[in-house]
């Protein structure tokens, strides 16, 4: 087999958040037809216990420690040499002495890269083939941001968007192929490149419908028998920090006002300070990690997302969608997903969002499963689908 170097910004194991399932069933697949040569930064303490999952499935890997406040600091140094922060960020001389290394030794030809701070550890080579997974358009993200925030903020958001916005251009002018998650993302990008646009390209998320199965037996992880409003997530990521907060600011009184027994579960790893902070109001609760995220969404009456700040696809809808639940959703979360005849609501205010969560409570059972929900990830988002595409991307001249 071919040898591939795979470099991607965070461990991609377990496959529990957004980044880390789609890392690792890319891994999981390529492993199948590549020897897999990876380098990926380690930012979670608990995520050591899994290094035996990834050499399991690469022939060398190099897994970096990477404390988050020494790289915040490093990542100002990108005010004094006018580079998105994202890029320090990431830099290791280690990394990069190992990849020079990896790419003599092993003849390296062809590379993956996830996430674009990890192009700089090949910016100096000329001849190798190189295919980027974008995901998101991060720089959106980072706009989007900078029009919430308060100055300086503002100013810092707005700067890392245009930085960015200006790295990954060249970065997908140097690359063969760059691919997004979507292909909502990918006319996104194409519109702000000012290059060859045959360049950009989408492989769509997966979904292991094998695992989220609602047919499955599940055990009751919630207390009581009240109406279950369920939200998950990473609860240190902002965006949904931002989410959850304006559901419990805004939302769930107006639920609460016509349904007395609404609760809602915030479910997710890592709750920042003002995520707990929320789990002080009446009829809130905030998990934190736990071991089977199906069984909570499983004996939820309801799956909401209301997002304010969103680029790509939400594998927490994908994934709800795949256990048959009824969702409630706003417009940017579900970007980059066609919804037609499904169960999924999308609304944008505050009222009309909580009226049609407490319709769905009042006439939905926690073992309602959504056919016509299940049928459409199985059918439109399949991993093995997106692996032939992606492989079919890699080996393209």
């Amino acid at each position: 087999m071919k040898n591939l170097l795979f470099l991607v910004h965070r461990i991609p194991y377990p496959p529990n958040k957004g980044d880390k399932i789609r890392s690792y069933n890319f891994l999981k697949g390529l492993a199948e037809h590549y020897n897999i040569h990876l380098v990926a930064f380690i930012d979670d303490p608990e995520d050591w216990q899994y290094v035996g999952k990834i050499e399991a499935l690469t022939d060398t890997s190099l897994l970096v420690n990477l404390n988050s406040s020494i790289a915040k600091v490093k990542s100002l140094t990108g005010l004094l040499t006018n580079k998105a922060l994202s890029l320090p960020y990431y830099q290791s001389h280690k990394v990069q002495k190992w990849i020079d290394k990896t790419v003599q030794e092993n003849r390296i030809e062809k590379v993956f890269i996830y996430s674009s701070a990890m192009a700089q550890y090949v910016d100096k080579y000329d001849d190798l083939d190189v295919t980027i997974d974008f995901v998101d358009v991060d720089s959106d993200k980072w706009s989007q941001y900078a029009q919430k925030a308060a100055w300086p903020m503002s100013w810092v958001y707005r700067r890392e968007a245009k930085q960015l916005l200006d790295y990954d251009k060249r970065v997908a002018k140097q690359s063969k192929m760059s691919a997004f998650v979507s292909e909502a993302e990918s006319v996104l990008f194409k519109g702000l490149f000012d290059d060859n646009s045959e360049q950009i390209t989408y492989v769509n998320n997966g979904v292991d419908t094998v695992f989220f199965d609602p047919y499955l037996q599940y055990k009751n992880p919630y207390i009581g028998k009240g109406s279950n409003v369920v939200f998950t997530g990473a609860m240190d990521y902002w965006a949904n920090i931002d989410a959850v907060i304006w559901f419990v600011e805004k939302v769930f009184p107006l639920v609460k006002q016509q349904n007395s027994n609404a609760q809602f579960y915030i479910v997710g790893s890592n709750p920042a300070k003002e995520v707990l902070q929320l789990a002080t109001t009446e009829g809130v609760s905030v998990t934190g990690r736990v071991n089977d995220i199906r069984a909570y969404v499983f004996f939820a009456n309801v799956i909401v997302t209301p997002l304010l700040i969103a680029r790509g696809i939400q594998n927490k809808i994908l994934e709800a969608m795949a256990m048959g639940k009824r969702i409630v959703a706003t417009p940017q979360a579900i970007e980059g997903i066609t919804i037609t005849d499904q169960e999924v609501t999308v609304i944008e205010n505050s009222m009309d969002f909580a009226m049609q969560v407490v319709r769905d409570l009042n006439n939905t059972r926690t073992d309602y499963c959504s056919v016509e929900n299940r049928d459409f990830v199985t059918k439109h988002y399949s991993w093995s689908a997106s692996l032939k595409r992606l492989t079919q991307i890699i080996e393209s001249d």
